[in-house]
C-alpha cells in the first residue's frame, strides 16, 4: 500500500484511484521542499504499482495550493537535477498513467503550472489561479513559457504572465487552462464520475494514448524547461526578486521604482 511518508500529504486509495492531497491548511497549503520529494517519491510509487491506474492531486476546500512555501524555498535556492522541487516536476511530468487534479479555491504559481501537466482538470468555477512569477521578480516555470501561449494565444498569455493577476476557474476553463469548471459544490461528485469512468478504461490503452499526446511536444517542453531554469535562477538573484521577498515578509508592497 502506498503511504505518504509525511502528514502534510494525505494517501487515499479506493478503486484502483491514487488521490493525493496536499494538507498544510495552516499555510494555505504552501509547498515545502518535503512536501515536493514527498509528492515525486508518491507519483513515482503510483506509476509502478499496478494497482493503481489514476493517480488524482487535489488539495483543501480553500486552497488547492499558494505555491511556494518561500521562506523554505530560500533555503535551497539553487536549481539542479537532485532539488525537491525538479524530483516533483519530473515524476509528475514523466507519469505514465493518467494523472487527475481537482482545485478548489486558490491555485498560484505552481499551483496553477503543474496543471499543464496533468491530463484532465476539474476546478470550482470559483476557483482562483494566479501566475505572479513577474510580481515576484521571477519568470514563468515548469515550461509554462511555452504550454501557456500555446493554450491561450501569446497576447493573452503575455497579460497572465505580466500582470500576474488572479483569474477564475470559470476563465480557465474558457482558455484552455482546465478541462472543466462546475459550482464549487458540485465539483466533488462531478469529478468522481469522471475519475471512476477513467480508471475503469483499458489501462495499457491509457497509457499508450497519454505517451502519443505527450510525445509531440516533449522536445520543446525540455527546451522550455532548460531555458526556465536558467531564468529562474537569475530572477532569484536578481535586487528584484530580493525587494519582492522583503516586501512579502515585511507585509507591504514591493517598490520597483529604483530599477
Amino acid at each position: 500500500m502506498i503511504t505518504s511518508p509525511i502528514p502534510q500529504i494525505v494517501t487515499h486509495f479506493e478503486a484502483r484511484v491514487l488521490t493525493l492531497s496536499l494538507n498544510r491548511p495552516e499555510r494555505k497549503n504552501a509547498l515545502t521542499l518535503a512536501m515536493y520529494g514527498a509528492l515525486a517519491d508518491l507519483i513515482k510509487s503510483a506509476d509502478a504499482d499496478a494497482e493503481v491506474r489514476v493517480v488524482v492531486l487535489t488539495g483543501t476546500d480553500e486552497f488547492f495550493t499558494s505555491g511556494n512555501d518561500l521562506m523554505d524555498f530560500m533555503n535551497e535556492p539553487e536549481i539542479h537535477e537532485h532539488h525537491p522541487v525538479v524530483r516533483f516536476m519530473e515524476a509528475l511530468r514523466d507519469c505514465g498513467k493518467p494523472v487527475v487534479a481537482v482545485v478548489r479555491g486558490h491555485a498560484v504559481g505552481i499551483g496553477t503550472t503543474l496543471l499543464l501537466h496533468c491530463d484532465l482538470v476539474y476546478a470550482a468555477d470559483d476557483a482562483r489561479l494566479q501566475l505572479p512569477f513577474v510580481n515576484l521578480g521571477l519568470c514563468p516555470e515548469y515550461a509554462s513559457s511555452y504550454l501557456i501561449p500555446r493554450l491561450v494565444g501569446q497576447q493573452k498569455a503575455a497579460e497572465l504572465f505580466f500582470l500576474g493577476e488572479p483569474f477564475s476557474g470559470a476563465e480557465a476553463a474558457d482558455l484552455g487552462v482546465v478541462t472543466k469548471a462546475v459550482p464549487w459544490d458540485e465539483l466533488t461528485e462531478y469529478a468522481k464520475t469522471k475519475i471512476a469512468r477513467l480508471a475503469q478504461q483499458p489501462p495499457g490503452a491509457v497509457r499508450r494514448t497519454k505517451a502519443l499526446l505527450r510525445a509531440a511536444t516533449r522536445v520543446a517542453v525540455d527546451a522550455s524547461l532548460s531555458t526556465e531554469y536558467t531564468g529562474f535562477a537569475a530572477g532569484l538573484a536578481s535586487e528584484e526578486c530580493k525587494e519582492s521577498i522583503t516586501a512579502f515578509f515585511e507585509k507591504r508592497a514591493p517598490d520597483f521604482s529604483r530599477f
